[in-house]
Protein backbone atom coordinates (compact mmCIF):
# COMPACT_ATOMS: atom_id res chain seq x y z
CA UNK A 1 0.00 0.00 0.00
CA UNK A 2 2.83 2.34 0.95
CA UNK A 3 4.68 1.60 -2.31
CA UNK A 4 1.51 2.28 -4.35
CA UNK A 5 1.08 5.64 -2.60
CA UNK A 6 4.69 6.67 -3.35
CA UNK A 7 4.27 5.67 -7.00
CA UNK A 8 1.09 7.75 -7.26
CA UNK A 9 2.82 10.82 -5.78
CA UNK A 10 5.79 10.39 -8.15
CA UNK A 11 3.51 10.11 -11.21
CA UNK A 12 1.53 13.19 -10.14
CA UNK A 13 4.72 15.25 -9.72
CA UNK A 14 6.05 14.09 -13.09
CA UNK A 15 2.77 15.12 -14.77
CA UNK A 16 2.95 18.56 -13.14
CA UNK A 17 6.51 19.05 -14.38
CA UNK A 18 5.48 18.06 -17.91
CA UNK A 19 2.51 20.44 -17.94
CA UNK A 20 4.74 23.28 -16.76
CA UNK A 21 7.27 22.52 -19.48
CA UNK A 22 4.56 22.50 -22.16
CA UNK A 23 3.15 25.86 -21.09
CA UNK A 24 6.58 27.48 -20.79
CA UNK A 25 7.90 26.05 -24.07
CA UNK A 26 5.15 26.13 -26.73
CA UNK A 27 7.70 25.26 -29.43
CA UNK A 28 8.04 21.79 -27.91
CA UNK A 29 4.41 21.05 -28.85
CA UNK A 30 4.51 22.64 -32.29
CA UNK A 31 1.61 24.89 -31.25
CA UNK A 32 2.13 28.64 -31.60
CA UNK A 33 0.49 31.18 -29.34
CA UNK A 34 -2.23 33.36 -30.83
CA UNK A 35 -3.02 36.79 -29.45
CA UNK A 36 -6.17 38.59 -30.59
CA UNK A 37 -5.23 42.21 -31.28
CA UNK A 38 -8.26 44.55 -31.53
CA UNK A 39 -5.97 47.49 -32.30
CA UNK A 40 -5.36 46.00 -35.76
CA UNK A 41 -9.12 46.14 -36.39
CA UNK A 42 -9.12 49.83 -35.50
CA UNK A 43 -6.36 50.39 -38.07
CA UNK A 44 -8.37 48.61 -40.80
CA UNK A 45 -11.59 50.42 -39.90
CA UNK A 46 -9.84 53.78 -40.12
CA UNK A 47 -8.44 52.82 -43.53
CA UNK A 48 -11.89 51.87 -44.90
CA UNK A 49 -11.06 48.21 -45.49
CA UNK A 50 -12.02 44.89 -43.91
CA UNK A 51 -9.82 41.87 -43.46
CA UNK A 52 -6.97 40.63 -41.33
CA UNK A 53 -3.46 41.70 -40.40
CA UNK A 54 -1.47 38.65 -39.31
CA UNK A 55 1.98 39.14 -37.75
CA UNK A 56 4.23 36.35 -36.50
CA UNK A 57 6.94 36.99 -33.90
CA UNK A 58 9.70 34.49 -34.65
CA UNK A 59 11.47 34.72 -31.29
CA UNK A 60 8.29 34.34 -29.20
CA UNK A 61 6.64 31.90 -31.66
CA UNK A 62 3.46 33.99 -31.45
CA UNK A 63 0.82 35.16 -33.94
CA UNK A 64 -1.00 38.49 -33.60
CA UNK A 65 -4.17 39.30 -35.55
CA UNK A 66 -7.51 41.06 -35.39
CA UNK A 67 -9.27 38.16 -37.19
CA UNK A 68 -7.79 34.66 -37.15
CA UNK A 69 -10.78 33.22 -39.03
CA UNK A 70 -10.22 35.57 -41.96
CA UNK A 71 -6.50 34.70 -41.85
CA UNK A 72 -7.27 30.97 -42.14
CA UNK A 73 -9.40 31.32 -45.29
CA UNK A 74 -7.69 30.56 -48.60
CA UNK A 75 -7.63 33.18 -51.34
CA UNK A 76 -5.98 33.71 -54.71
CA UNK A 77 -2.32 34.61 -54.13
CA UNK A 78 -2.35 37.25 -56.90
CA UNK A 79 1.06 38.90 -57.33
CA UNK A 80 2.42 37.57 -54.03
CA UNK A 81 3.01 34.48 -56.19
CA UNK A 82 5.77 36.43 -57.95
CA UNK A 83 8.02 35.41 -55.06
CA UNK A 84 7.43 31.73 -55.81
CA UNK A 85 7.34 32.26 -59.58
CA UNK A 86 10.75 33.94 -59.39
CA UNK A 87 12.19 31.14 -57.25
CA UNK A 88 11.00 28.48 -59.69
CA UNK A 89 12.25 30.50 -62.69
CA UNK A 90 15.72 30.73 -61.12
CA UNK A 91 15.76 27.06 -60.11
CA UNK A 92 14.75 25.87 -63.60
CA UNK A 93 17.05 28.27 -65.44
CA UNK A 94 14.17 30.10 -67.14
CA UNK A 95 15.85 33.27 -65.87
CA UNK A 96 19.56 33.52 -65.16
CA UNK A 97 19.48 36.10 -62.38
CA UNK A 98 17.65 39.25 -61.22
CA UNK A 99 19.13 41.17 -64.17
CA UNK A 100 17.54 38.95 -66.84
CA UNK A 101 15.95 41.26 -69.41
CA UNK A 102 12.30 41.22 -70.53
CA UNK A 103 11.94 43.08 -73.81
CA UNK A 104 8.74 45.06 -74.32
CA UNK A 105 7.10 44.23 -77.66
CA UNK A 106 5.57 47.69 -78.03
CA UNK A 107 2.00 46.57 -77.34
CA UNK A 108 -0.22 48.58 -75.00
CA UNK A 109 -0.31 47.25 -71.45
CA UNK A 110 -2.54 47.85 -68.42
CA UNK A 111 0.07 50.04 -66.70
CA UNK A 112 2.48 52.52 -68.26
CA UNK A 113 5.26 51.26 -65.99
CA UNK A 114 5.05 47.93 -67.83
CA UNK A 115 5.51 49.55 -71.26
CA UNK A 116 9.30 49.38 -71.24
CA UNK A 117 12.12 46.88 -71.17
CA UNK A 118 12.45 45.55 -67.62
CA UNK A 119 14.95 43.36 -65.85
CA UNK A 120 13.57 40.72 -63.47
CA UNK A 121 14.19 42.84 -60.38
CA UNK A 122 12.23 45.74 -61.90
CA UNK A 123 9.48 43.43 -63.17
CA UNK A 124 9.12 42.10 -59.62
CA UNK A 125 8.80 45.54 -58.03
CA UNK A 126 6.57 46.95 -60.80
CA UNK A 127 4.54 43.73 -60.49
CA UNK A 128 4.62 43.30 -64.26
CA UNK A 129 1.96 40.68 -65.02
CA UNK A 130 2.92 40.18 -68.71
CA UNK A 131 6.56 39.58 -67.71
CA UNK A 132 5.62 36.90 -65.20
CA UNK A 133 3.09 35.35 -67.55
CA UNK A 134 5.99 34.87 -69.95
CA UNK A 135 8.02 33.31 -67.12
CA UNK A 136 5.19 30.93 -66.21
CA UNK A 137 4.72 29.80 -69.81
CA UNK A 138 8.43 29.03 -70.13
CA UNK A 139 8.40 27.06 -66.88
CA UNK A 140 5.40 25.11 -68.16
CA UNK A 141 2.47 23.52 -66.33
CA UNK A 142 4.19 20.25 -65.48
CA UNK A 143 7.29 21.82 -63.91
CA UNK A 144 5.24 24.55 -62.23
CA UNK A 145 2.91 22.01 -60.63
CA UNK A 146 5.88 19.92 -59.49
CA UNK A 147 7.64 22.89 -57.91
CA UNK A 148 4.66 24.43 -56.09
CA UNK A 149 4.07 21.00 -54.58
CA UNK A 150 7.74 20.60 -53.70
CA UNK A 151 7.81 24.06 -52.09
CA UNK A 152 4.52 23.36 -50.27
CA UNK A 153 3.04 26.66 -51.42
CA UNK A 154 -0.70 26.72 -50.67
CA UNK A 155 -3.04 24.78 -52.96
CA UNK A 156 -2.31 25.86 -56.52
CA UNK A 157 -4.52 24.64 -59.36
CA UNK A 158 -2.13 24.49 -62.32
CA UNK A 159 -2.59 22.96 -65.77
CA UNK A 160 -1.80 23.76 -69.39
CA UNK A 161 -5.00 25.79 -69.83
CA UNK A 162 -4.36 28.24 -66.98
CA UNK A 163 -0.56 28.38 -66.70
CA UNK A 164 -0.54 32.10 -67.50
CA UNK A 165 -3.26 33.12 -64.99
CA UNK A 166 -3.69 30.49 -62.24
CA UNK A 167 -2.45 32.82 -59.50
CA UNK A 168 -4.85 35.60 -60.56
CA UNK A 169 -8.06 33.69 -61.24
CA UNK A 170 -9.51 30.23 -60.82
CA UNK A 171 -9.29 27.83 -57.90
CA UNK A 172 -5.75 28.40 -56.58
CA UNK A 173 -5.77 29.26 -52.88
CA UNK A 174 -3.42 30.21 -50.08
CA UNK A 175 -4.22 31.62 -46.65
CA UNK A 176 -2.31 34.03 -44.46
CA UNK A 177 -0.87 31.36 -42.18
CA UNK A 178 0.41 29.47 -45.24
CA UNK A 179 1.97 32.64 -46.64
CA UNK A 180 3.88 33.15 -43.39
CA UNK A 181 4.86 29.48 -43.15
CA UNK A 182 6.32 29.65 -46.67
CA UNK A 183 8.21 32.88 -45.94
CA UNK A 184 9.51 31.51 -42.65
CA UNK A 185 10.88 28.40 -44.37
CA UNK A 186 12.42 30.64 -47.03
CA UNK A 187 14.02 32.89 -44.40
CA UNK A 188 15.40 29.94 -42.43
CA UNK A 189 16.84 28.31 -45.58
CA UNK A 190 14.48 25.33 -45.28
CA UNK A 191 13.11 25.45 -48.83
CA UNK A 192 14.54 22.85 -51.24
CA UNK A 193 16.27 25.50 -53.36
CA UNK A 194 19.86 26.49 -54.04
CA UNK A 195 21.77 28.95 -51.88
CA UNK A 196 22.24 31.08 -55.01
CA UNK A 197 18.48 31.34 -55.66
CA UNK A 198 17.87 32.20 -52.01
CA UNK A 199 20.52 34.93 -52.08
CA UNK A 200 19.15 36.48 -55.28
CA UNK A 201 15.58 36.46 -53.95
CA UNK A 202 16.47 37.93 -50.57
CA UNK A 203 18.24 40.77 -52.33
CA UNK A 204 15.41 41.26 -54.83
CA UNK A 205 12.65 41.34 -52.20
CA UNK A 206 14.04 44.32 -50.25
CA UNK A 207 11.49 47.16 -50.08
CA UNK A 208 13.07 49.29 -47.36
CA UNK A 209 16.40 49.19 -45.58
CA UNK A 210 17.59 51.51 -42.82
CA UNK A 211 19.50 51.42 -39.54
CA UNK A 212 16.45 50.08 -37.66
CA UNK A 213 15.07 47.37 -39.94
CA UNK A 214 15.08 45.67 -43.32
CA UNK A 215 11.69 45.10 -44.90
CA UNK A 216 11.20 42.45 -47.58
CA UNK A 217 7.91 41.62 -49.24
CA UNK A 218 5.44 41.66 -52.10
CA UNK A 219 1.96 43.04 -52.64
CA UNK A 220 -0.85 41.34 -54.57
CA UNK A 221 -4.23 42.34 -55.98
CA UNK A 222 -6.91 40.09 -57.47
CA UNK A 223 -10.38 40.87 -58.79
CA UNK A 224 -12.80 37.92 -58.68
CA UNK A 225 -16.46 38.29 -59.64
CA UNK A 226 -16.04 42.05 -59.32
CA UNK A 227 -14.63 41.78 -55.79
CA UNK A 228 -11.22 43.28 -55.05
CA UNK A 229 -8.83 41.54 -52.67
CA UNK A 230 -5.40 42.79 -51.67
CA UNK A 231 -2.29 41.25 -50.12
CA UNK A 232 0.94 42.42 -48.53
CA UNK A 233 3.25 39.64 -47.38
CA UNK A 234 6.85 39.50 -46.25
CA UNK A 235 9.06 39.88 -43.22
CA UNK A 236 10.87 42.58 -41.29
CA UNK A 237 14.26 41.99 -39.74
CA UNK A 238 15.27 44.12 -36.76
CA UNK A 239 18.48 43.93 -34.72
CA UNK A 240 17.03 41.42 -32.25
CA UNK A 241 14.15 39.64 -34.01
CA UNK A 242 12.31 38.89 -37.25
CA UNK A 243 8.60 39.48 -37.78
CA UNK A 244 6.66 37.85 -40.60
CA UNK A 245 3.43 39.36 -41.90
CA UNK A 246 0.55 38.56 -44.21
CA UNK A 247 -2.08 41.25 -44.59
CA UNK A 248 -5.23 40.51 -46.59
CA UNK A 249 -7.96 43.10 -47.12
CA UNK A 250 -11.08 43.90 -49.12
CA UNK A 251 -12.16 47.51 -49.75
CA UNK A 252 -15.42 48.58 -48.11
CA UNK A 253 -18.18 50.15 -50.26
CA UNK A 254 -17.35 53.68 -51.45
CA UNK A 255 -13.65 53.07 -50.90
CA UNK A 256 -11.40 55.23 -53.10
CA UNK A 257 -9.70 52.52 -55.18
CA UNK A 258 -6.89 54.92 -56.12
CA UNK A 259 -5.66 54.37 -52.56
CA UNK A 260 -5.79 50.56 -52.68
CA UNK A 261 -2.23 50.00 -54.01
CA UNK A 262 -0.72 51.79 -51.00
CA UNK A 263 -3.25 50.94 -48.27
CA UNK A 264 -2.13 47.31 -47.91
CA UNK A 265 1.40 48.30 -46.97
CA UNK A 266 0.25 51.31 -44.96
CA UNK A 267 -2.00 49.34 -42.58
CA UNK A 268 0.74 46.74 -42.05
CA UNK A 269 3.31 49.36 -41.09
CA UNK A 270 0.77 50.97 -38.75
CA UNK A 271 0.37 47.59 -37.07
CA UNK A 272 4.14 47.44 -36.57
CA UNK A 273 4.04 50.94 -35.09
CA UNK A 274 1.16 49.94 -32.80
CA UNK A 275 3.29 47.00 -31.59
CA UNK A 276 6.17 49.46 -31.00
CA UNK A 277 8.40 47.55 -33.39
CA UNK A 278 9.13 50.64 -35.51
CA UNK A 279 8.59 54.39 -35.03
Amino acid sequence: MKLAYIALITLTCFSCINRKKTSENPKDTGIQSKILTPEFQTILDSAGVEGSILIYDLKDDTYYSNDFQWAAKGRLPASTFKITNSIIALETGVVENDSTLFKWNGEERSLKSWEQDLILREAFHYSCVPCYQDVARKIGAQRMSKYVSKLEYGAMDVDSTNIYMFWLEGESRINQFQQIDFLKRFYESELPISERTEMIMKRMMILEENENYTLRGKTGWSIRNGNNNGWFVGYMETENNTYFFATNVDPKPQFNMDLFPMIRKEVTLKAFIQMKLIN
